[in-house]
């Protein structure tokens, strides 16, 4: 408001253009807003959700607006949300320490992700990693809601790095049960998303989207940390982020479809979106396994190995007498009593280079043609070197967890 000098000479024409002014700006005021009101309807609250934009059309520069409702569903939304709710946080609860004197105290030691996958009368199923449940006191599941439920081991196996997590069905929908896919269906370069918890459950459902970047890739494991490979983990490789916390979860194609386990990556500073899925076609039947009996039904010779590039070229010779030719093989160190083996005659010190046929030049390539193409009760075929001297027998394999 400002002031005006009563005692001007115009004093009474100053207060006259006052009123008219205040009134003349009013009216314009009021016009103005209702302008305003009409052009953006969402201004002034009571909008809708939509965005408002302007064009000039014609010589006289006339402005047309238009509202258009912006829709951001897609193929990939739609497969997230179809997935998501059927990805779940695992923490891994273990002693507190060495003083808590056994009163039960747990802390936390871990949390990964998990991917429930069946529900079967009162029990609900969640496969997961090996790594990620492994010395476990308690389980504890963190469902898509939040919702906390107790949960245990049902079976682990560390050569696949995988594991199956059992808790109460109860409360539990069934659109919560994930739908698997075909991994050997996949392509390069074909879109996927990873769901999971990284670096813990503040981040808990995220999704990260990329392609696969290779099929049938196989990756060296050290499982008893001796710096030498003991498995080939067969993965799918992805460009999709995969970081702590997300072992367990799900790698999923643009069906919704979990098409992997995801397990791990490629952890150096100068490498960046390499990660690895454990494919759900070999996933499968591990599972199967873990579910029904607690642990993975493999064959076993009943011997203990030790590759023969290991064995000093001394030994190889005068112990061995393996032939010049002969520089790769595995050497039976120990039969265990009434084995397979021992009931086929294998022997110490013998070298073994070939099952059924198939060349193996190491204790991984043995162990992979026994996992991957041989089941408890079949008969294989082995030649080995005795002496220097090429024999073949054939032996029955049986279940390693009986010996």
């Amino acid at each position: 408001m400002g002031f005006y000098d009563d005692h001007s000479p115009n004093r009474y024409k100053t207060r006259k253009g006052g009123k008219f002014g205040f009134f003349s700006g009013l009216i314009g005021g009021i016009i103005g807003a209702l302008l305003v009101a009409m052009i953006y309807p969402g201004i002034f609250g009571g909008g809708t959700n939509q965005t408002s934009i302007e064009t000039n059309k014609g010589s006289n520069n006339q402005t047309i607006t238009k509202n258009l409702s912006l829709d951001v569903t897609t193929d990939v939304t739609k497969a997230v949300g179809k997935a998501s709710k059927g990805v779940v946080g695992i923490t891994n609860l273990q002693s507190a320490n060495f003083w808590s004197n056994g009163n039960g105290e747990t802390e936390e030691a871990g949390v990964g992700s998990g991917v429930i996958y069946k529900k079967a009368g009162d029990i609900i199923y969640i496969v997961t990693n090996h790594h990620v449940v492994e010395g476990a006191t308690e389980l504890e599941v963190t469902l898509a809601d939040s919702t906390k439920v107790a949960a245990k081991v049902r079976g682990s196996d560390v050569w696949t790095d995988l594991a199956v997590v059992e808790m109460s069905a109860k409360g539990i929908d069934d659109d919560l049960i994930s739908e698997f896919g075909d991994s050997e269906a996949l392509k390069i370069g074909e879109p996927v998303m990873a769901i999971g918890n990284p670096l813990g459950l503040q981040f808990s459902g995220s999704v990260t989207q990329g392609i696969v970047s290779g099929v049938n890739r196989t990756v060296p494991v050290d499982i008893n940390k001796d710096g030498i490979p003991d498995w080939h983990a067969e993965v799918i490789q992805t460009d999709a982020a995969i970081n702590p916390g997300n072992s367990g979860g799900a790698l999923i194609n643009i069906a919704g479809q979990v098409i992997g386990i995801n397990s791990m990556k490629i952890a150096q500073s100068a490498v960046e979106g390499i990660g690895f899925s454990i494919p759900i076609n070999y996933v499968i039947p591990i599972i199967d396994d873990l579910e029904k009996y607690g642990e993975v039904k493999r064959p076993a010779m009943g011997v203990s190995l030790r590759n023969v590039s290991e064995v000093a070229a001394y030994h190889q010779q005068q112990t061995l007498k393996l032939p010049n030719n002969v520089s790769e093989g595995i050497m039976v160190e120990q039969v265990v009593p009434n084995s397979s083996a021992d009931k086929a005659g294998l022997q110490e010190l013998d070298v073994i280079t070939e099952l059924d046929g198939e060349k193996v030049a190491d204790v991984l390539e043995l162990r992979k043609y026994l996992y991957n193409h041989k089941k408890v009760g079949d008969s294989m075929k082995v030649k080995y070197y005795r002496a220097g001297k090429v024999n073949e027998i054939t032996l029955t394999l049986s279940d390693e967890t009986r010996m």
